[in-house]
């Protein structure tokens, strides 16, 4: 929503302050139904105090396909573009989604194209959806093109959703790890403090490892909360940061284990961007430029650009590809076929589906193997702590039962 700032008349005189609003004529109706006559409204500008944080995209994937799915429907029915906006900004269930149909709404009244109208709200509608519904737009293929951009995003939506399954198992089990030792070396472990300075003598090494660190979690606490919120810090600061980005994608691209599995869904959404944007008739130019900004990895970015400088001095686009370890063979040779037969955007789909299915099975394999480890990881840190204070209890015991023979 929208705050707007108003003046005007009613039946007692002058009237001003502020009214929230999801448009300006909404506002203007609203204030009207008071009994307001507005002589002038503007919209405040948003602050730091009033802008919505959001991460990203605001609007969740799965919602946007929605969207797209029953626009689609909604043109193919005979309903106009300017009342299925409306209709779908009515019933959307994302906040964002809404607010932003609704101003794409008021400016397709005035007479503004729709792909000009979503430009308007780039946290929603990236590049290459205004541009396949620019060309839409030309080529009188809207729905066809919603449609295409629904299958696009929907599988996109799969495949962040079968990455996400894999890395959260580890990530719980790893919490849960974390916050288990905390609970012992705070509550549990130093119960046996004393019990041990009674018992005298060298205790063992683990024991006295174990002790040290009971204590400095007890004493410094905050220095671990301050280590934490520092390396979140850090890492958000160097994801904004493109420089030091490519960086951070390289790293997580060569990570063991986890690496090749996400080389591989960046690969598939690549090529499925590319092939969803030649489907609909993107000049290629154009169509590298907008997956150069999509792709969201400086690594595929960087090598993307050099393809489009091959492509505008008349080469071949798959020749940086051939020389870069992050693309498999399969994908430059595929590319190069595509090229020479003219049947490039069936191609791509054909790379998008084949990566598709290896982030598919890679999850399934990697949370298969990942099990067993935590719960392995997780039993040897509780044990070793276990371990720490039975030790000398068994010591501690042998003694008494010497003393009493």
């Amino acid at each position: 929503m929208t705050r707007y700032k108003y003046s005007g008349r009613d039946r007692r005189g002058k009237r001003q302050g502020t009214i929230t609003a999801a448009t300006r004529r909404e506002a203007m109706l609203k204030l009207k139904e008071d009994g307001v006559r507005v002589v002038d409204i503007t919209e405040v500008p948003e602050t730091l105090m009033t802008t919505e944080i959001s991460l990203g995209n605001p609007v969740k994937l799965q919602d946007f396909v929605i969207y797209l799915r029953q626009f689609a429907t909604l043109l193919k029915a005979g309903v106009t573009i300017v009342d299925a906006t409306g209709i779908l900004a009515a019933q959307t269930e994302s906040k964002a989604l809404k607010k932003a149909l609704l101003l794409a709404e008021q400016d397709l009244r005035e007479g503004i194209p729709y792909s000009e109208a979503v430009s308007k709200h780039k946290k929603i509608f990236n590049p290459m959806f205004i541009n396949m519904v620019k060309a839409g737009e030309v080529s009188g293929n809207m729905d066809e093109t919603l449609e295409r951009l629904a299958e696009h995003f929907e599988k996109q939506h799969y495949t962040i959703q079968k990455i996400k399954s894999a890395l959260t198992y580890p990530i719980v089990v790893g919490i849960i790890a974390i916050a288990v030792v905390i609970f012992l070396l705070i509550a549990v472990v130093p119960t046996f403090v004393t019990m041990f300075d009674d018992l005298g003598g060298e205790l063992p090494t683990i024991t006295k490892v174990v002790l040290a660190a009971s204590e400095f979690v007890q004493s410094s606490w905050w220095v671990i909360i301050l280590l934490i919120i520092g390396l979140v810090a850090l890492v958000s600061f160097l994801n904004k940061n493109k420089n030091t980005k490519y960086y951070m994608d390289y790293f997580l691209l060569k990570m063991p284990v986890f690496g090749n599995l996400l080389k591989k869904a960046a690969l598939a959404r690549m090529m499925r961007t590319l092939s969803s944007l030649f489907s609909s008739s993107v000049p290629i130019l154009q169509a590298m430029a907008i997956v150069e900004k999509v792709v969201e990895n400086e690594v595929l970015a960087k090598v993307i650009k050099e393809s489009r400088g091959n492509l505008e001095k008349g080469r071949s686009m798959a020749e940086p590809m051939k020389d870069h370890w992050a693309f498999p063979p399969l994908v430059t040779q595929m590319i190069s076929i595509g090229e020479d037969t003219g049947a490039l955007d069936s191609m791509l789909s054909k790379i998008a589906e084949f990566y598709e299915k290896e982030v598919d099975t890679g999850t399934d394999q990697l949370k298969s193997l990942i099990e067993p480890l935590m719960i392995v990881f997780l039993a040897a840190l509780v044990g070793t702590i276990v371990a720490a204070i039975m030790v000398p209890q068994f010591s501690m015991f042998d003694q008494f039962q010497q003393i009493n023979q």
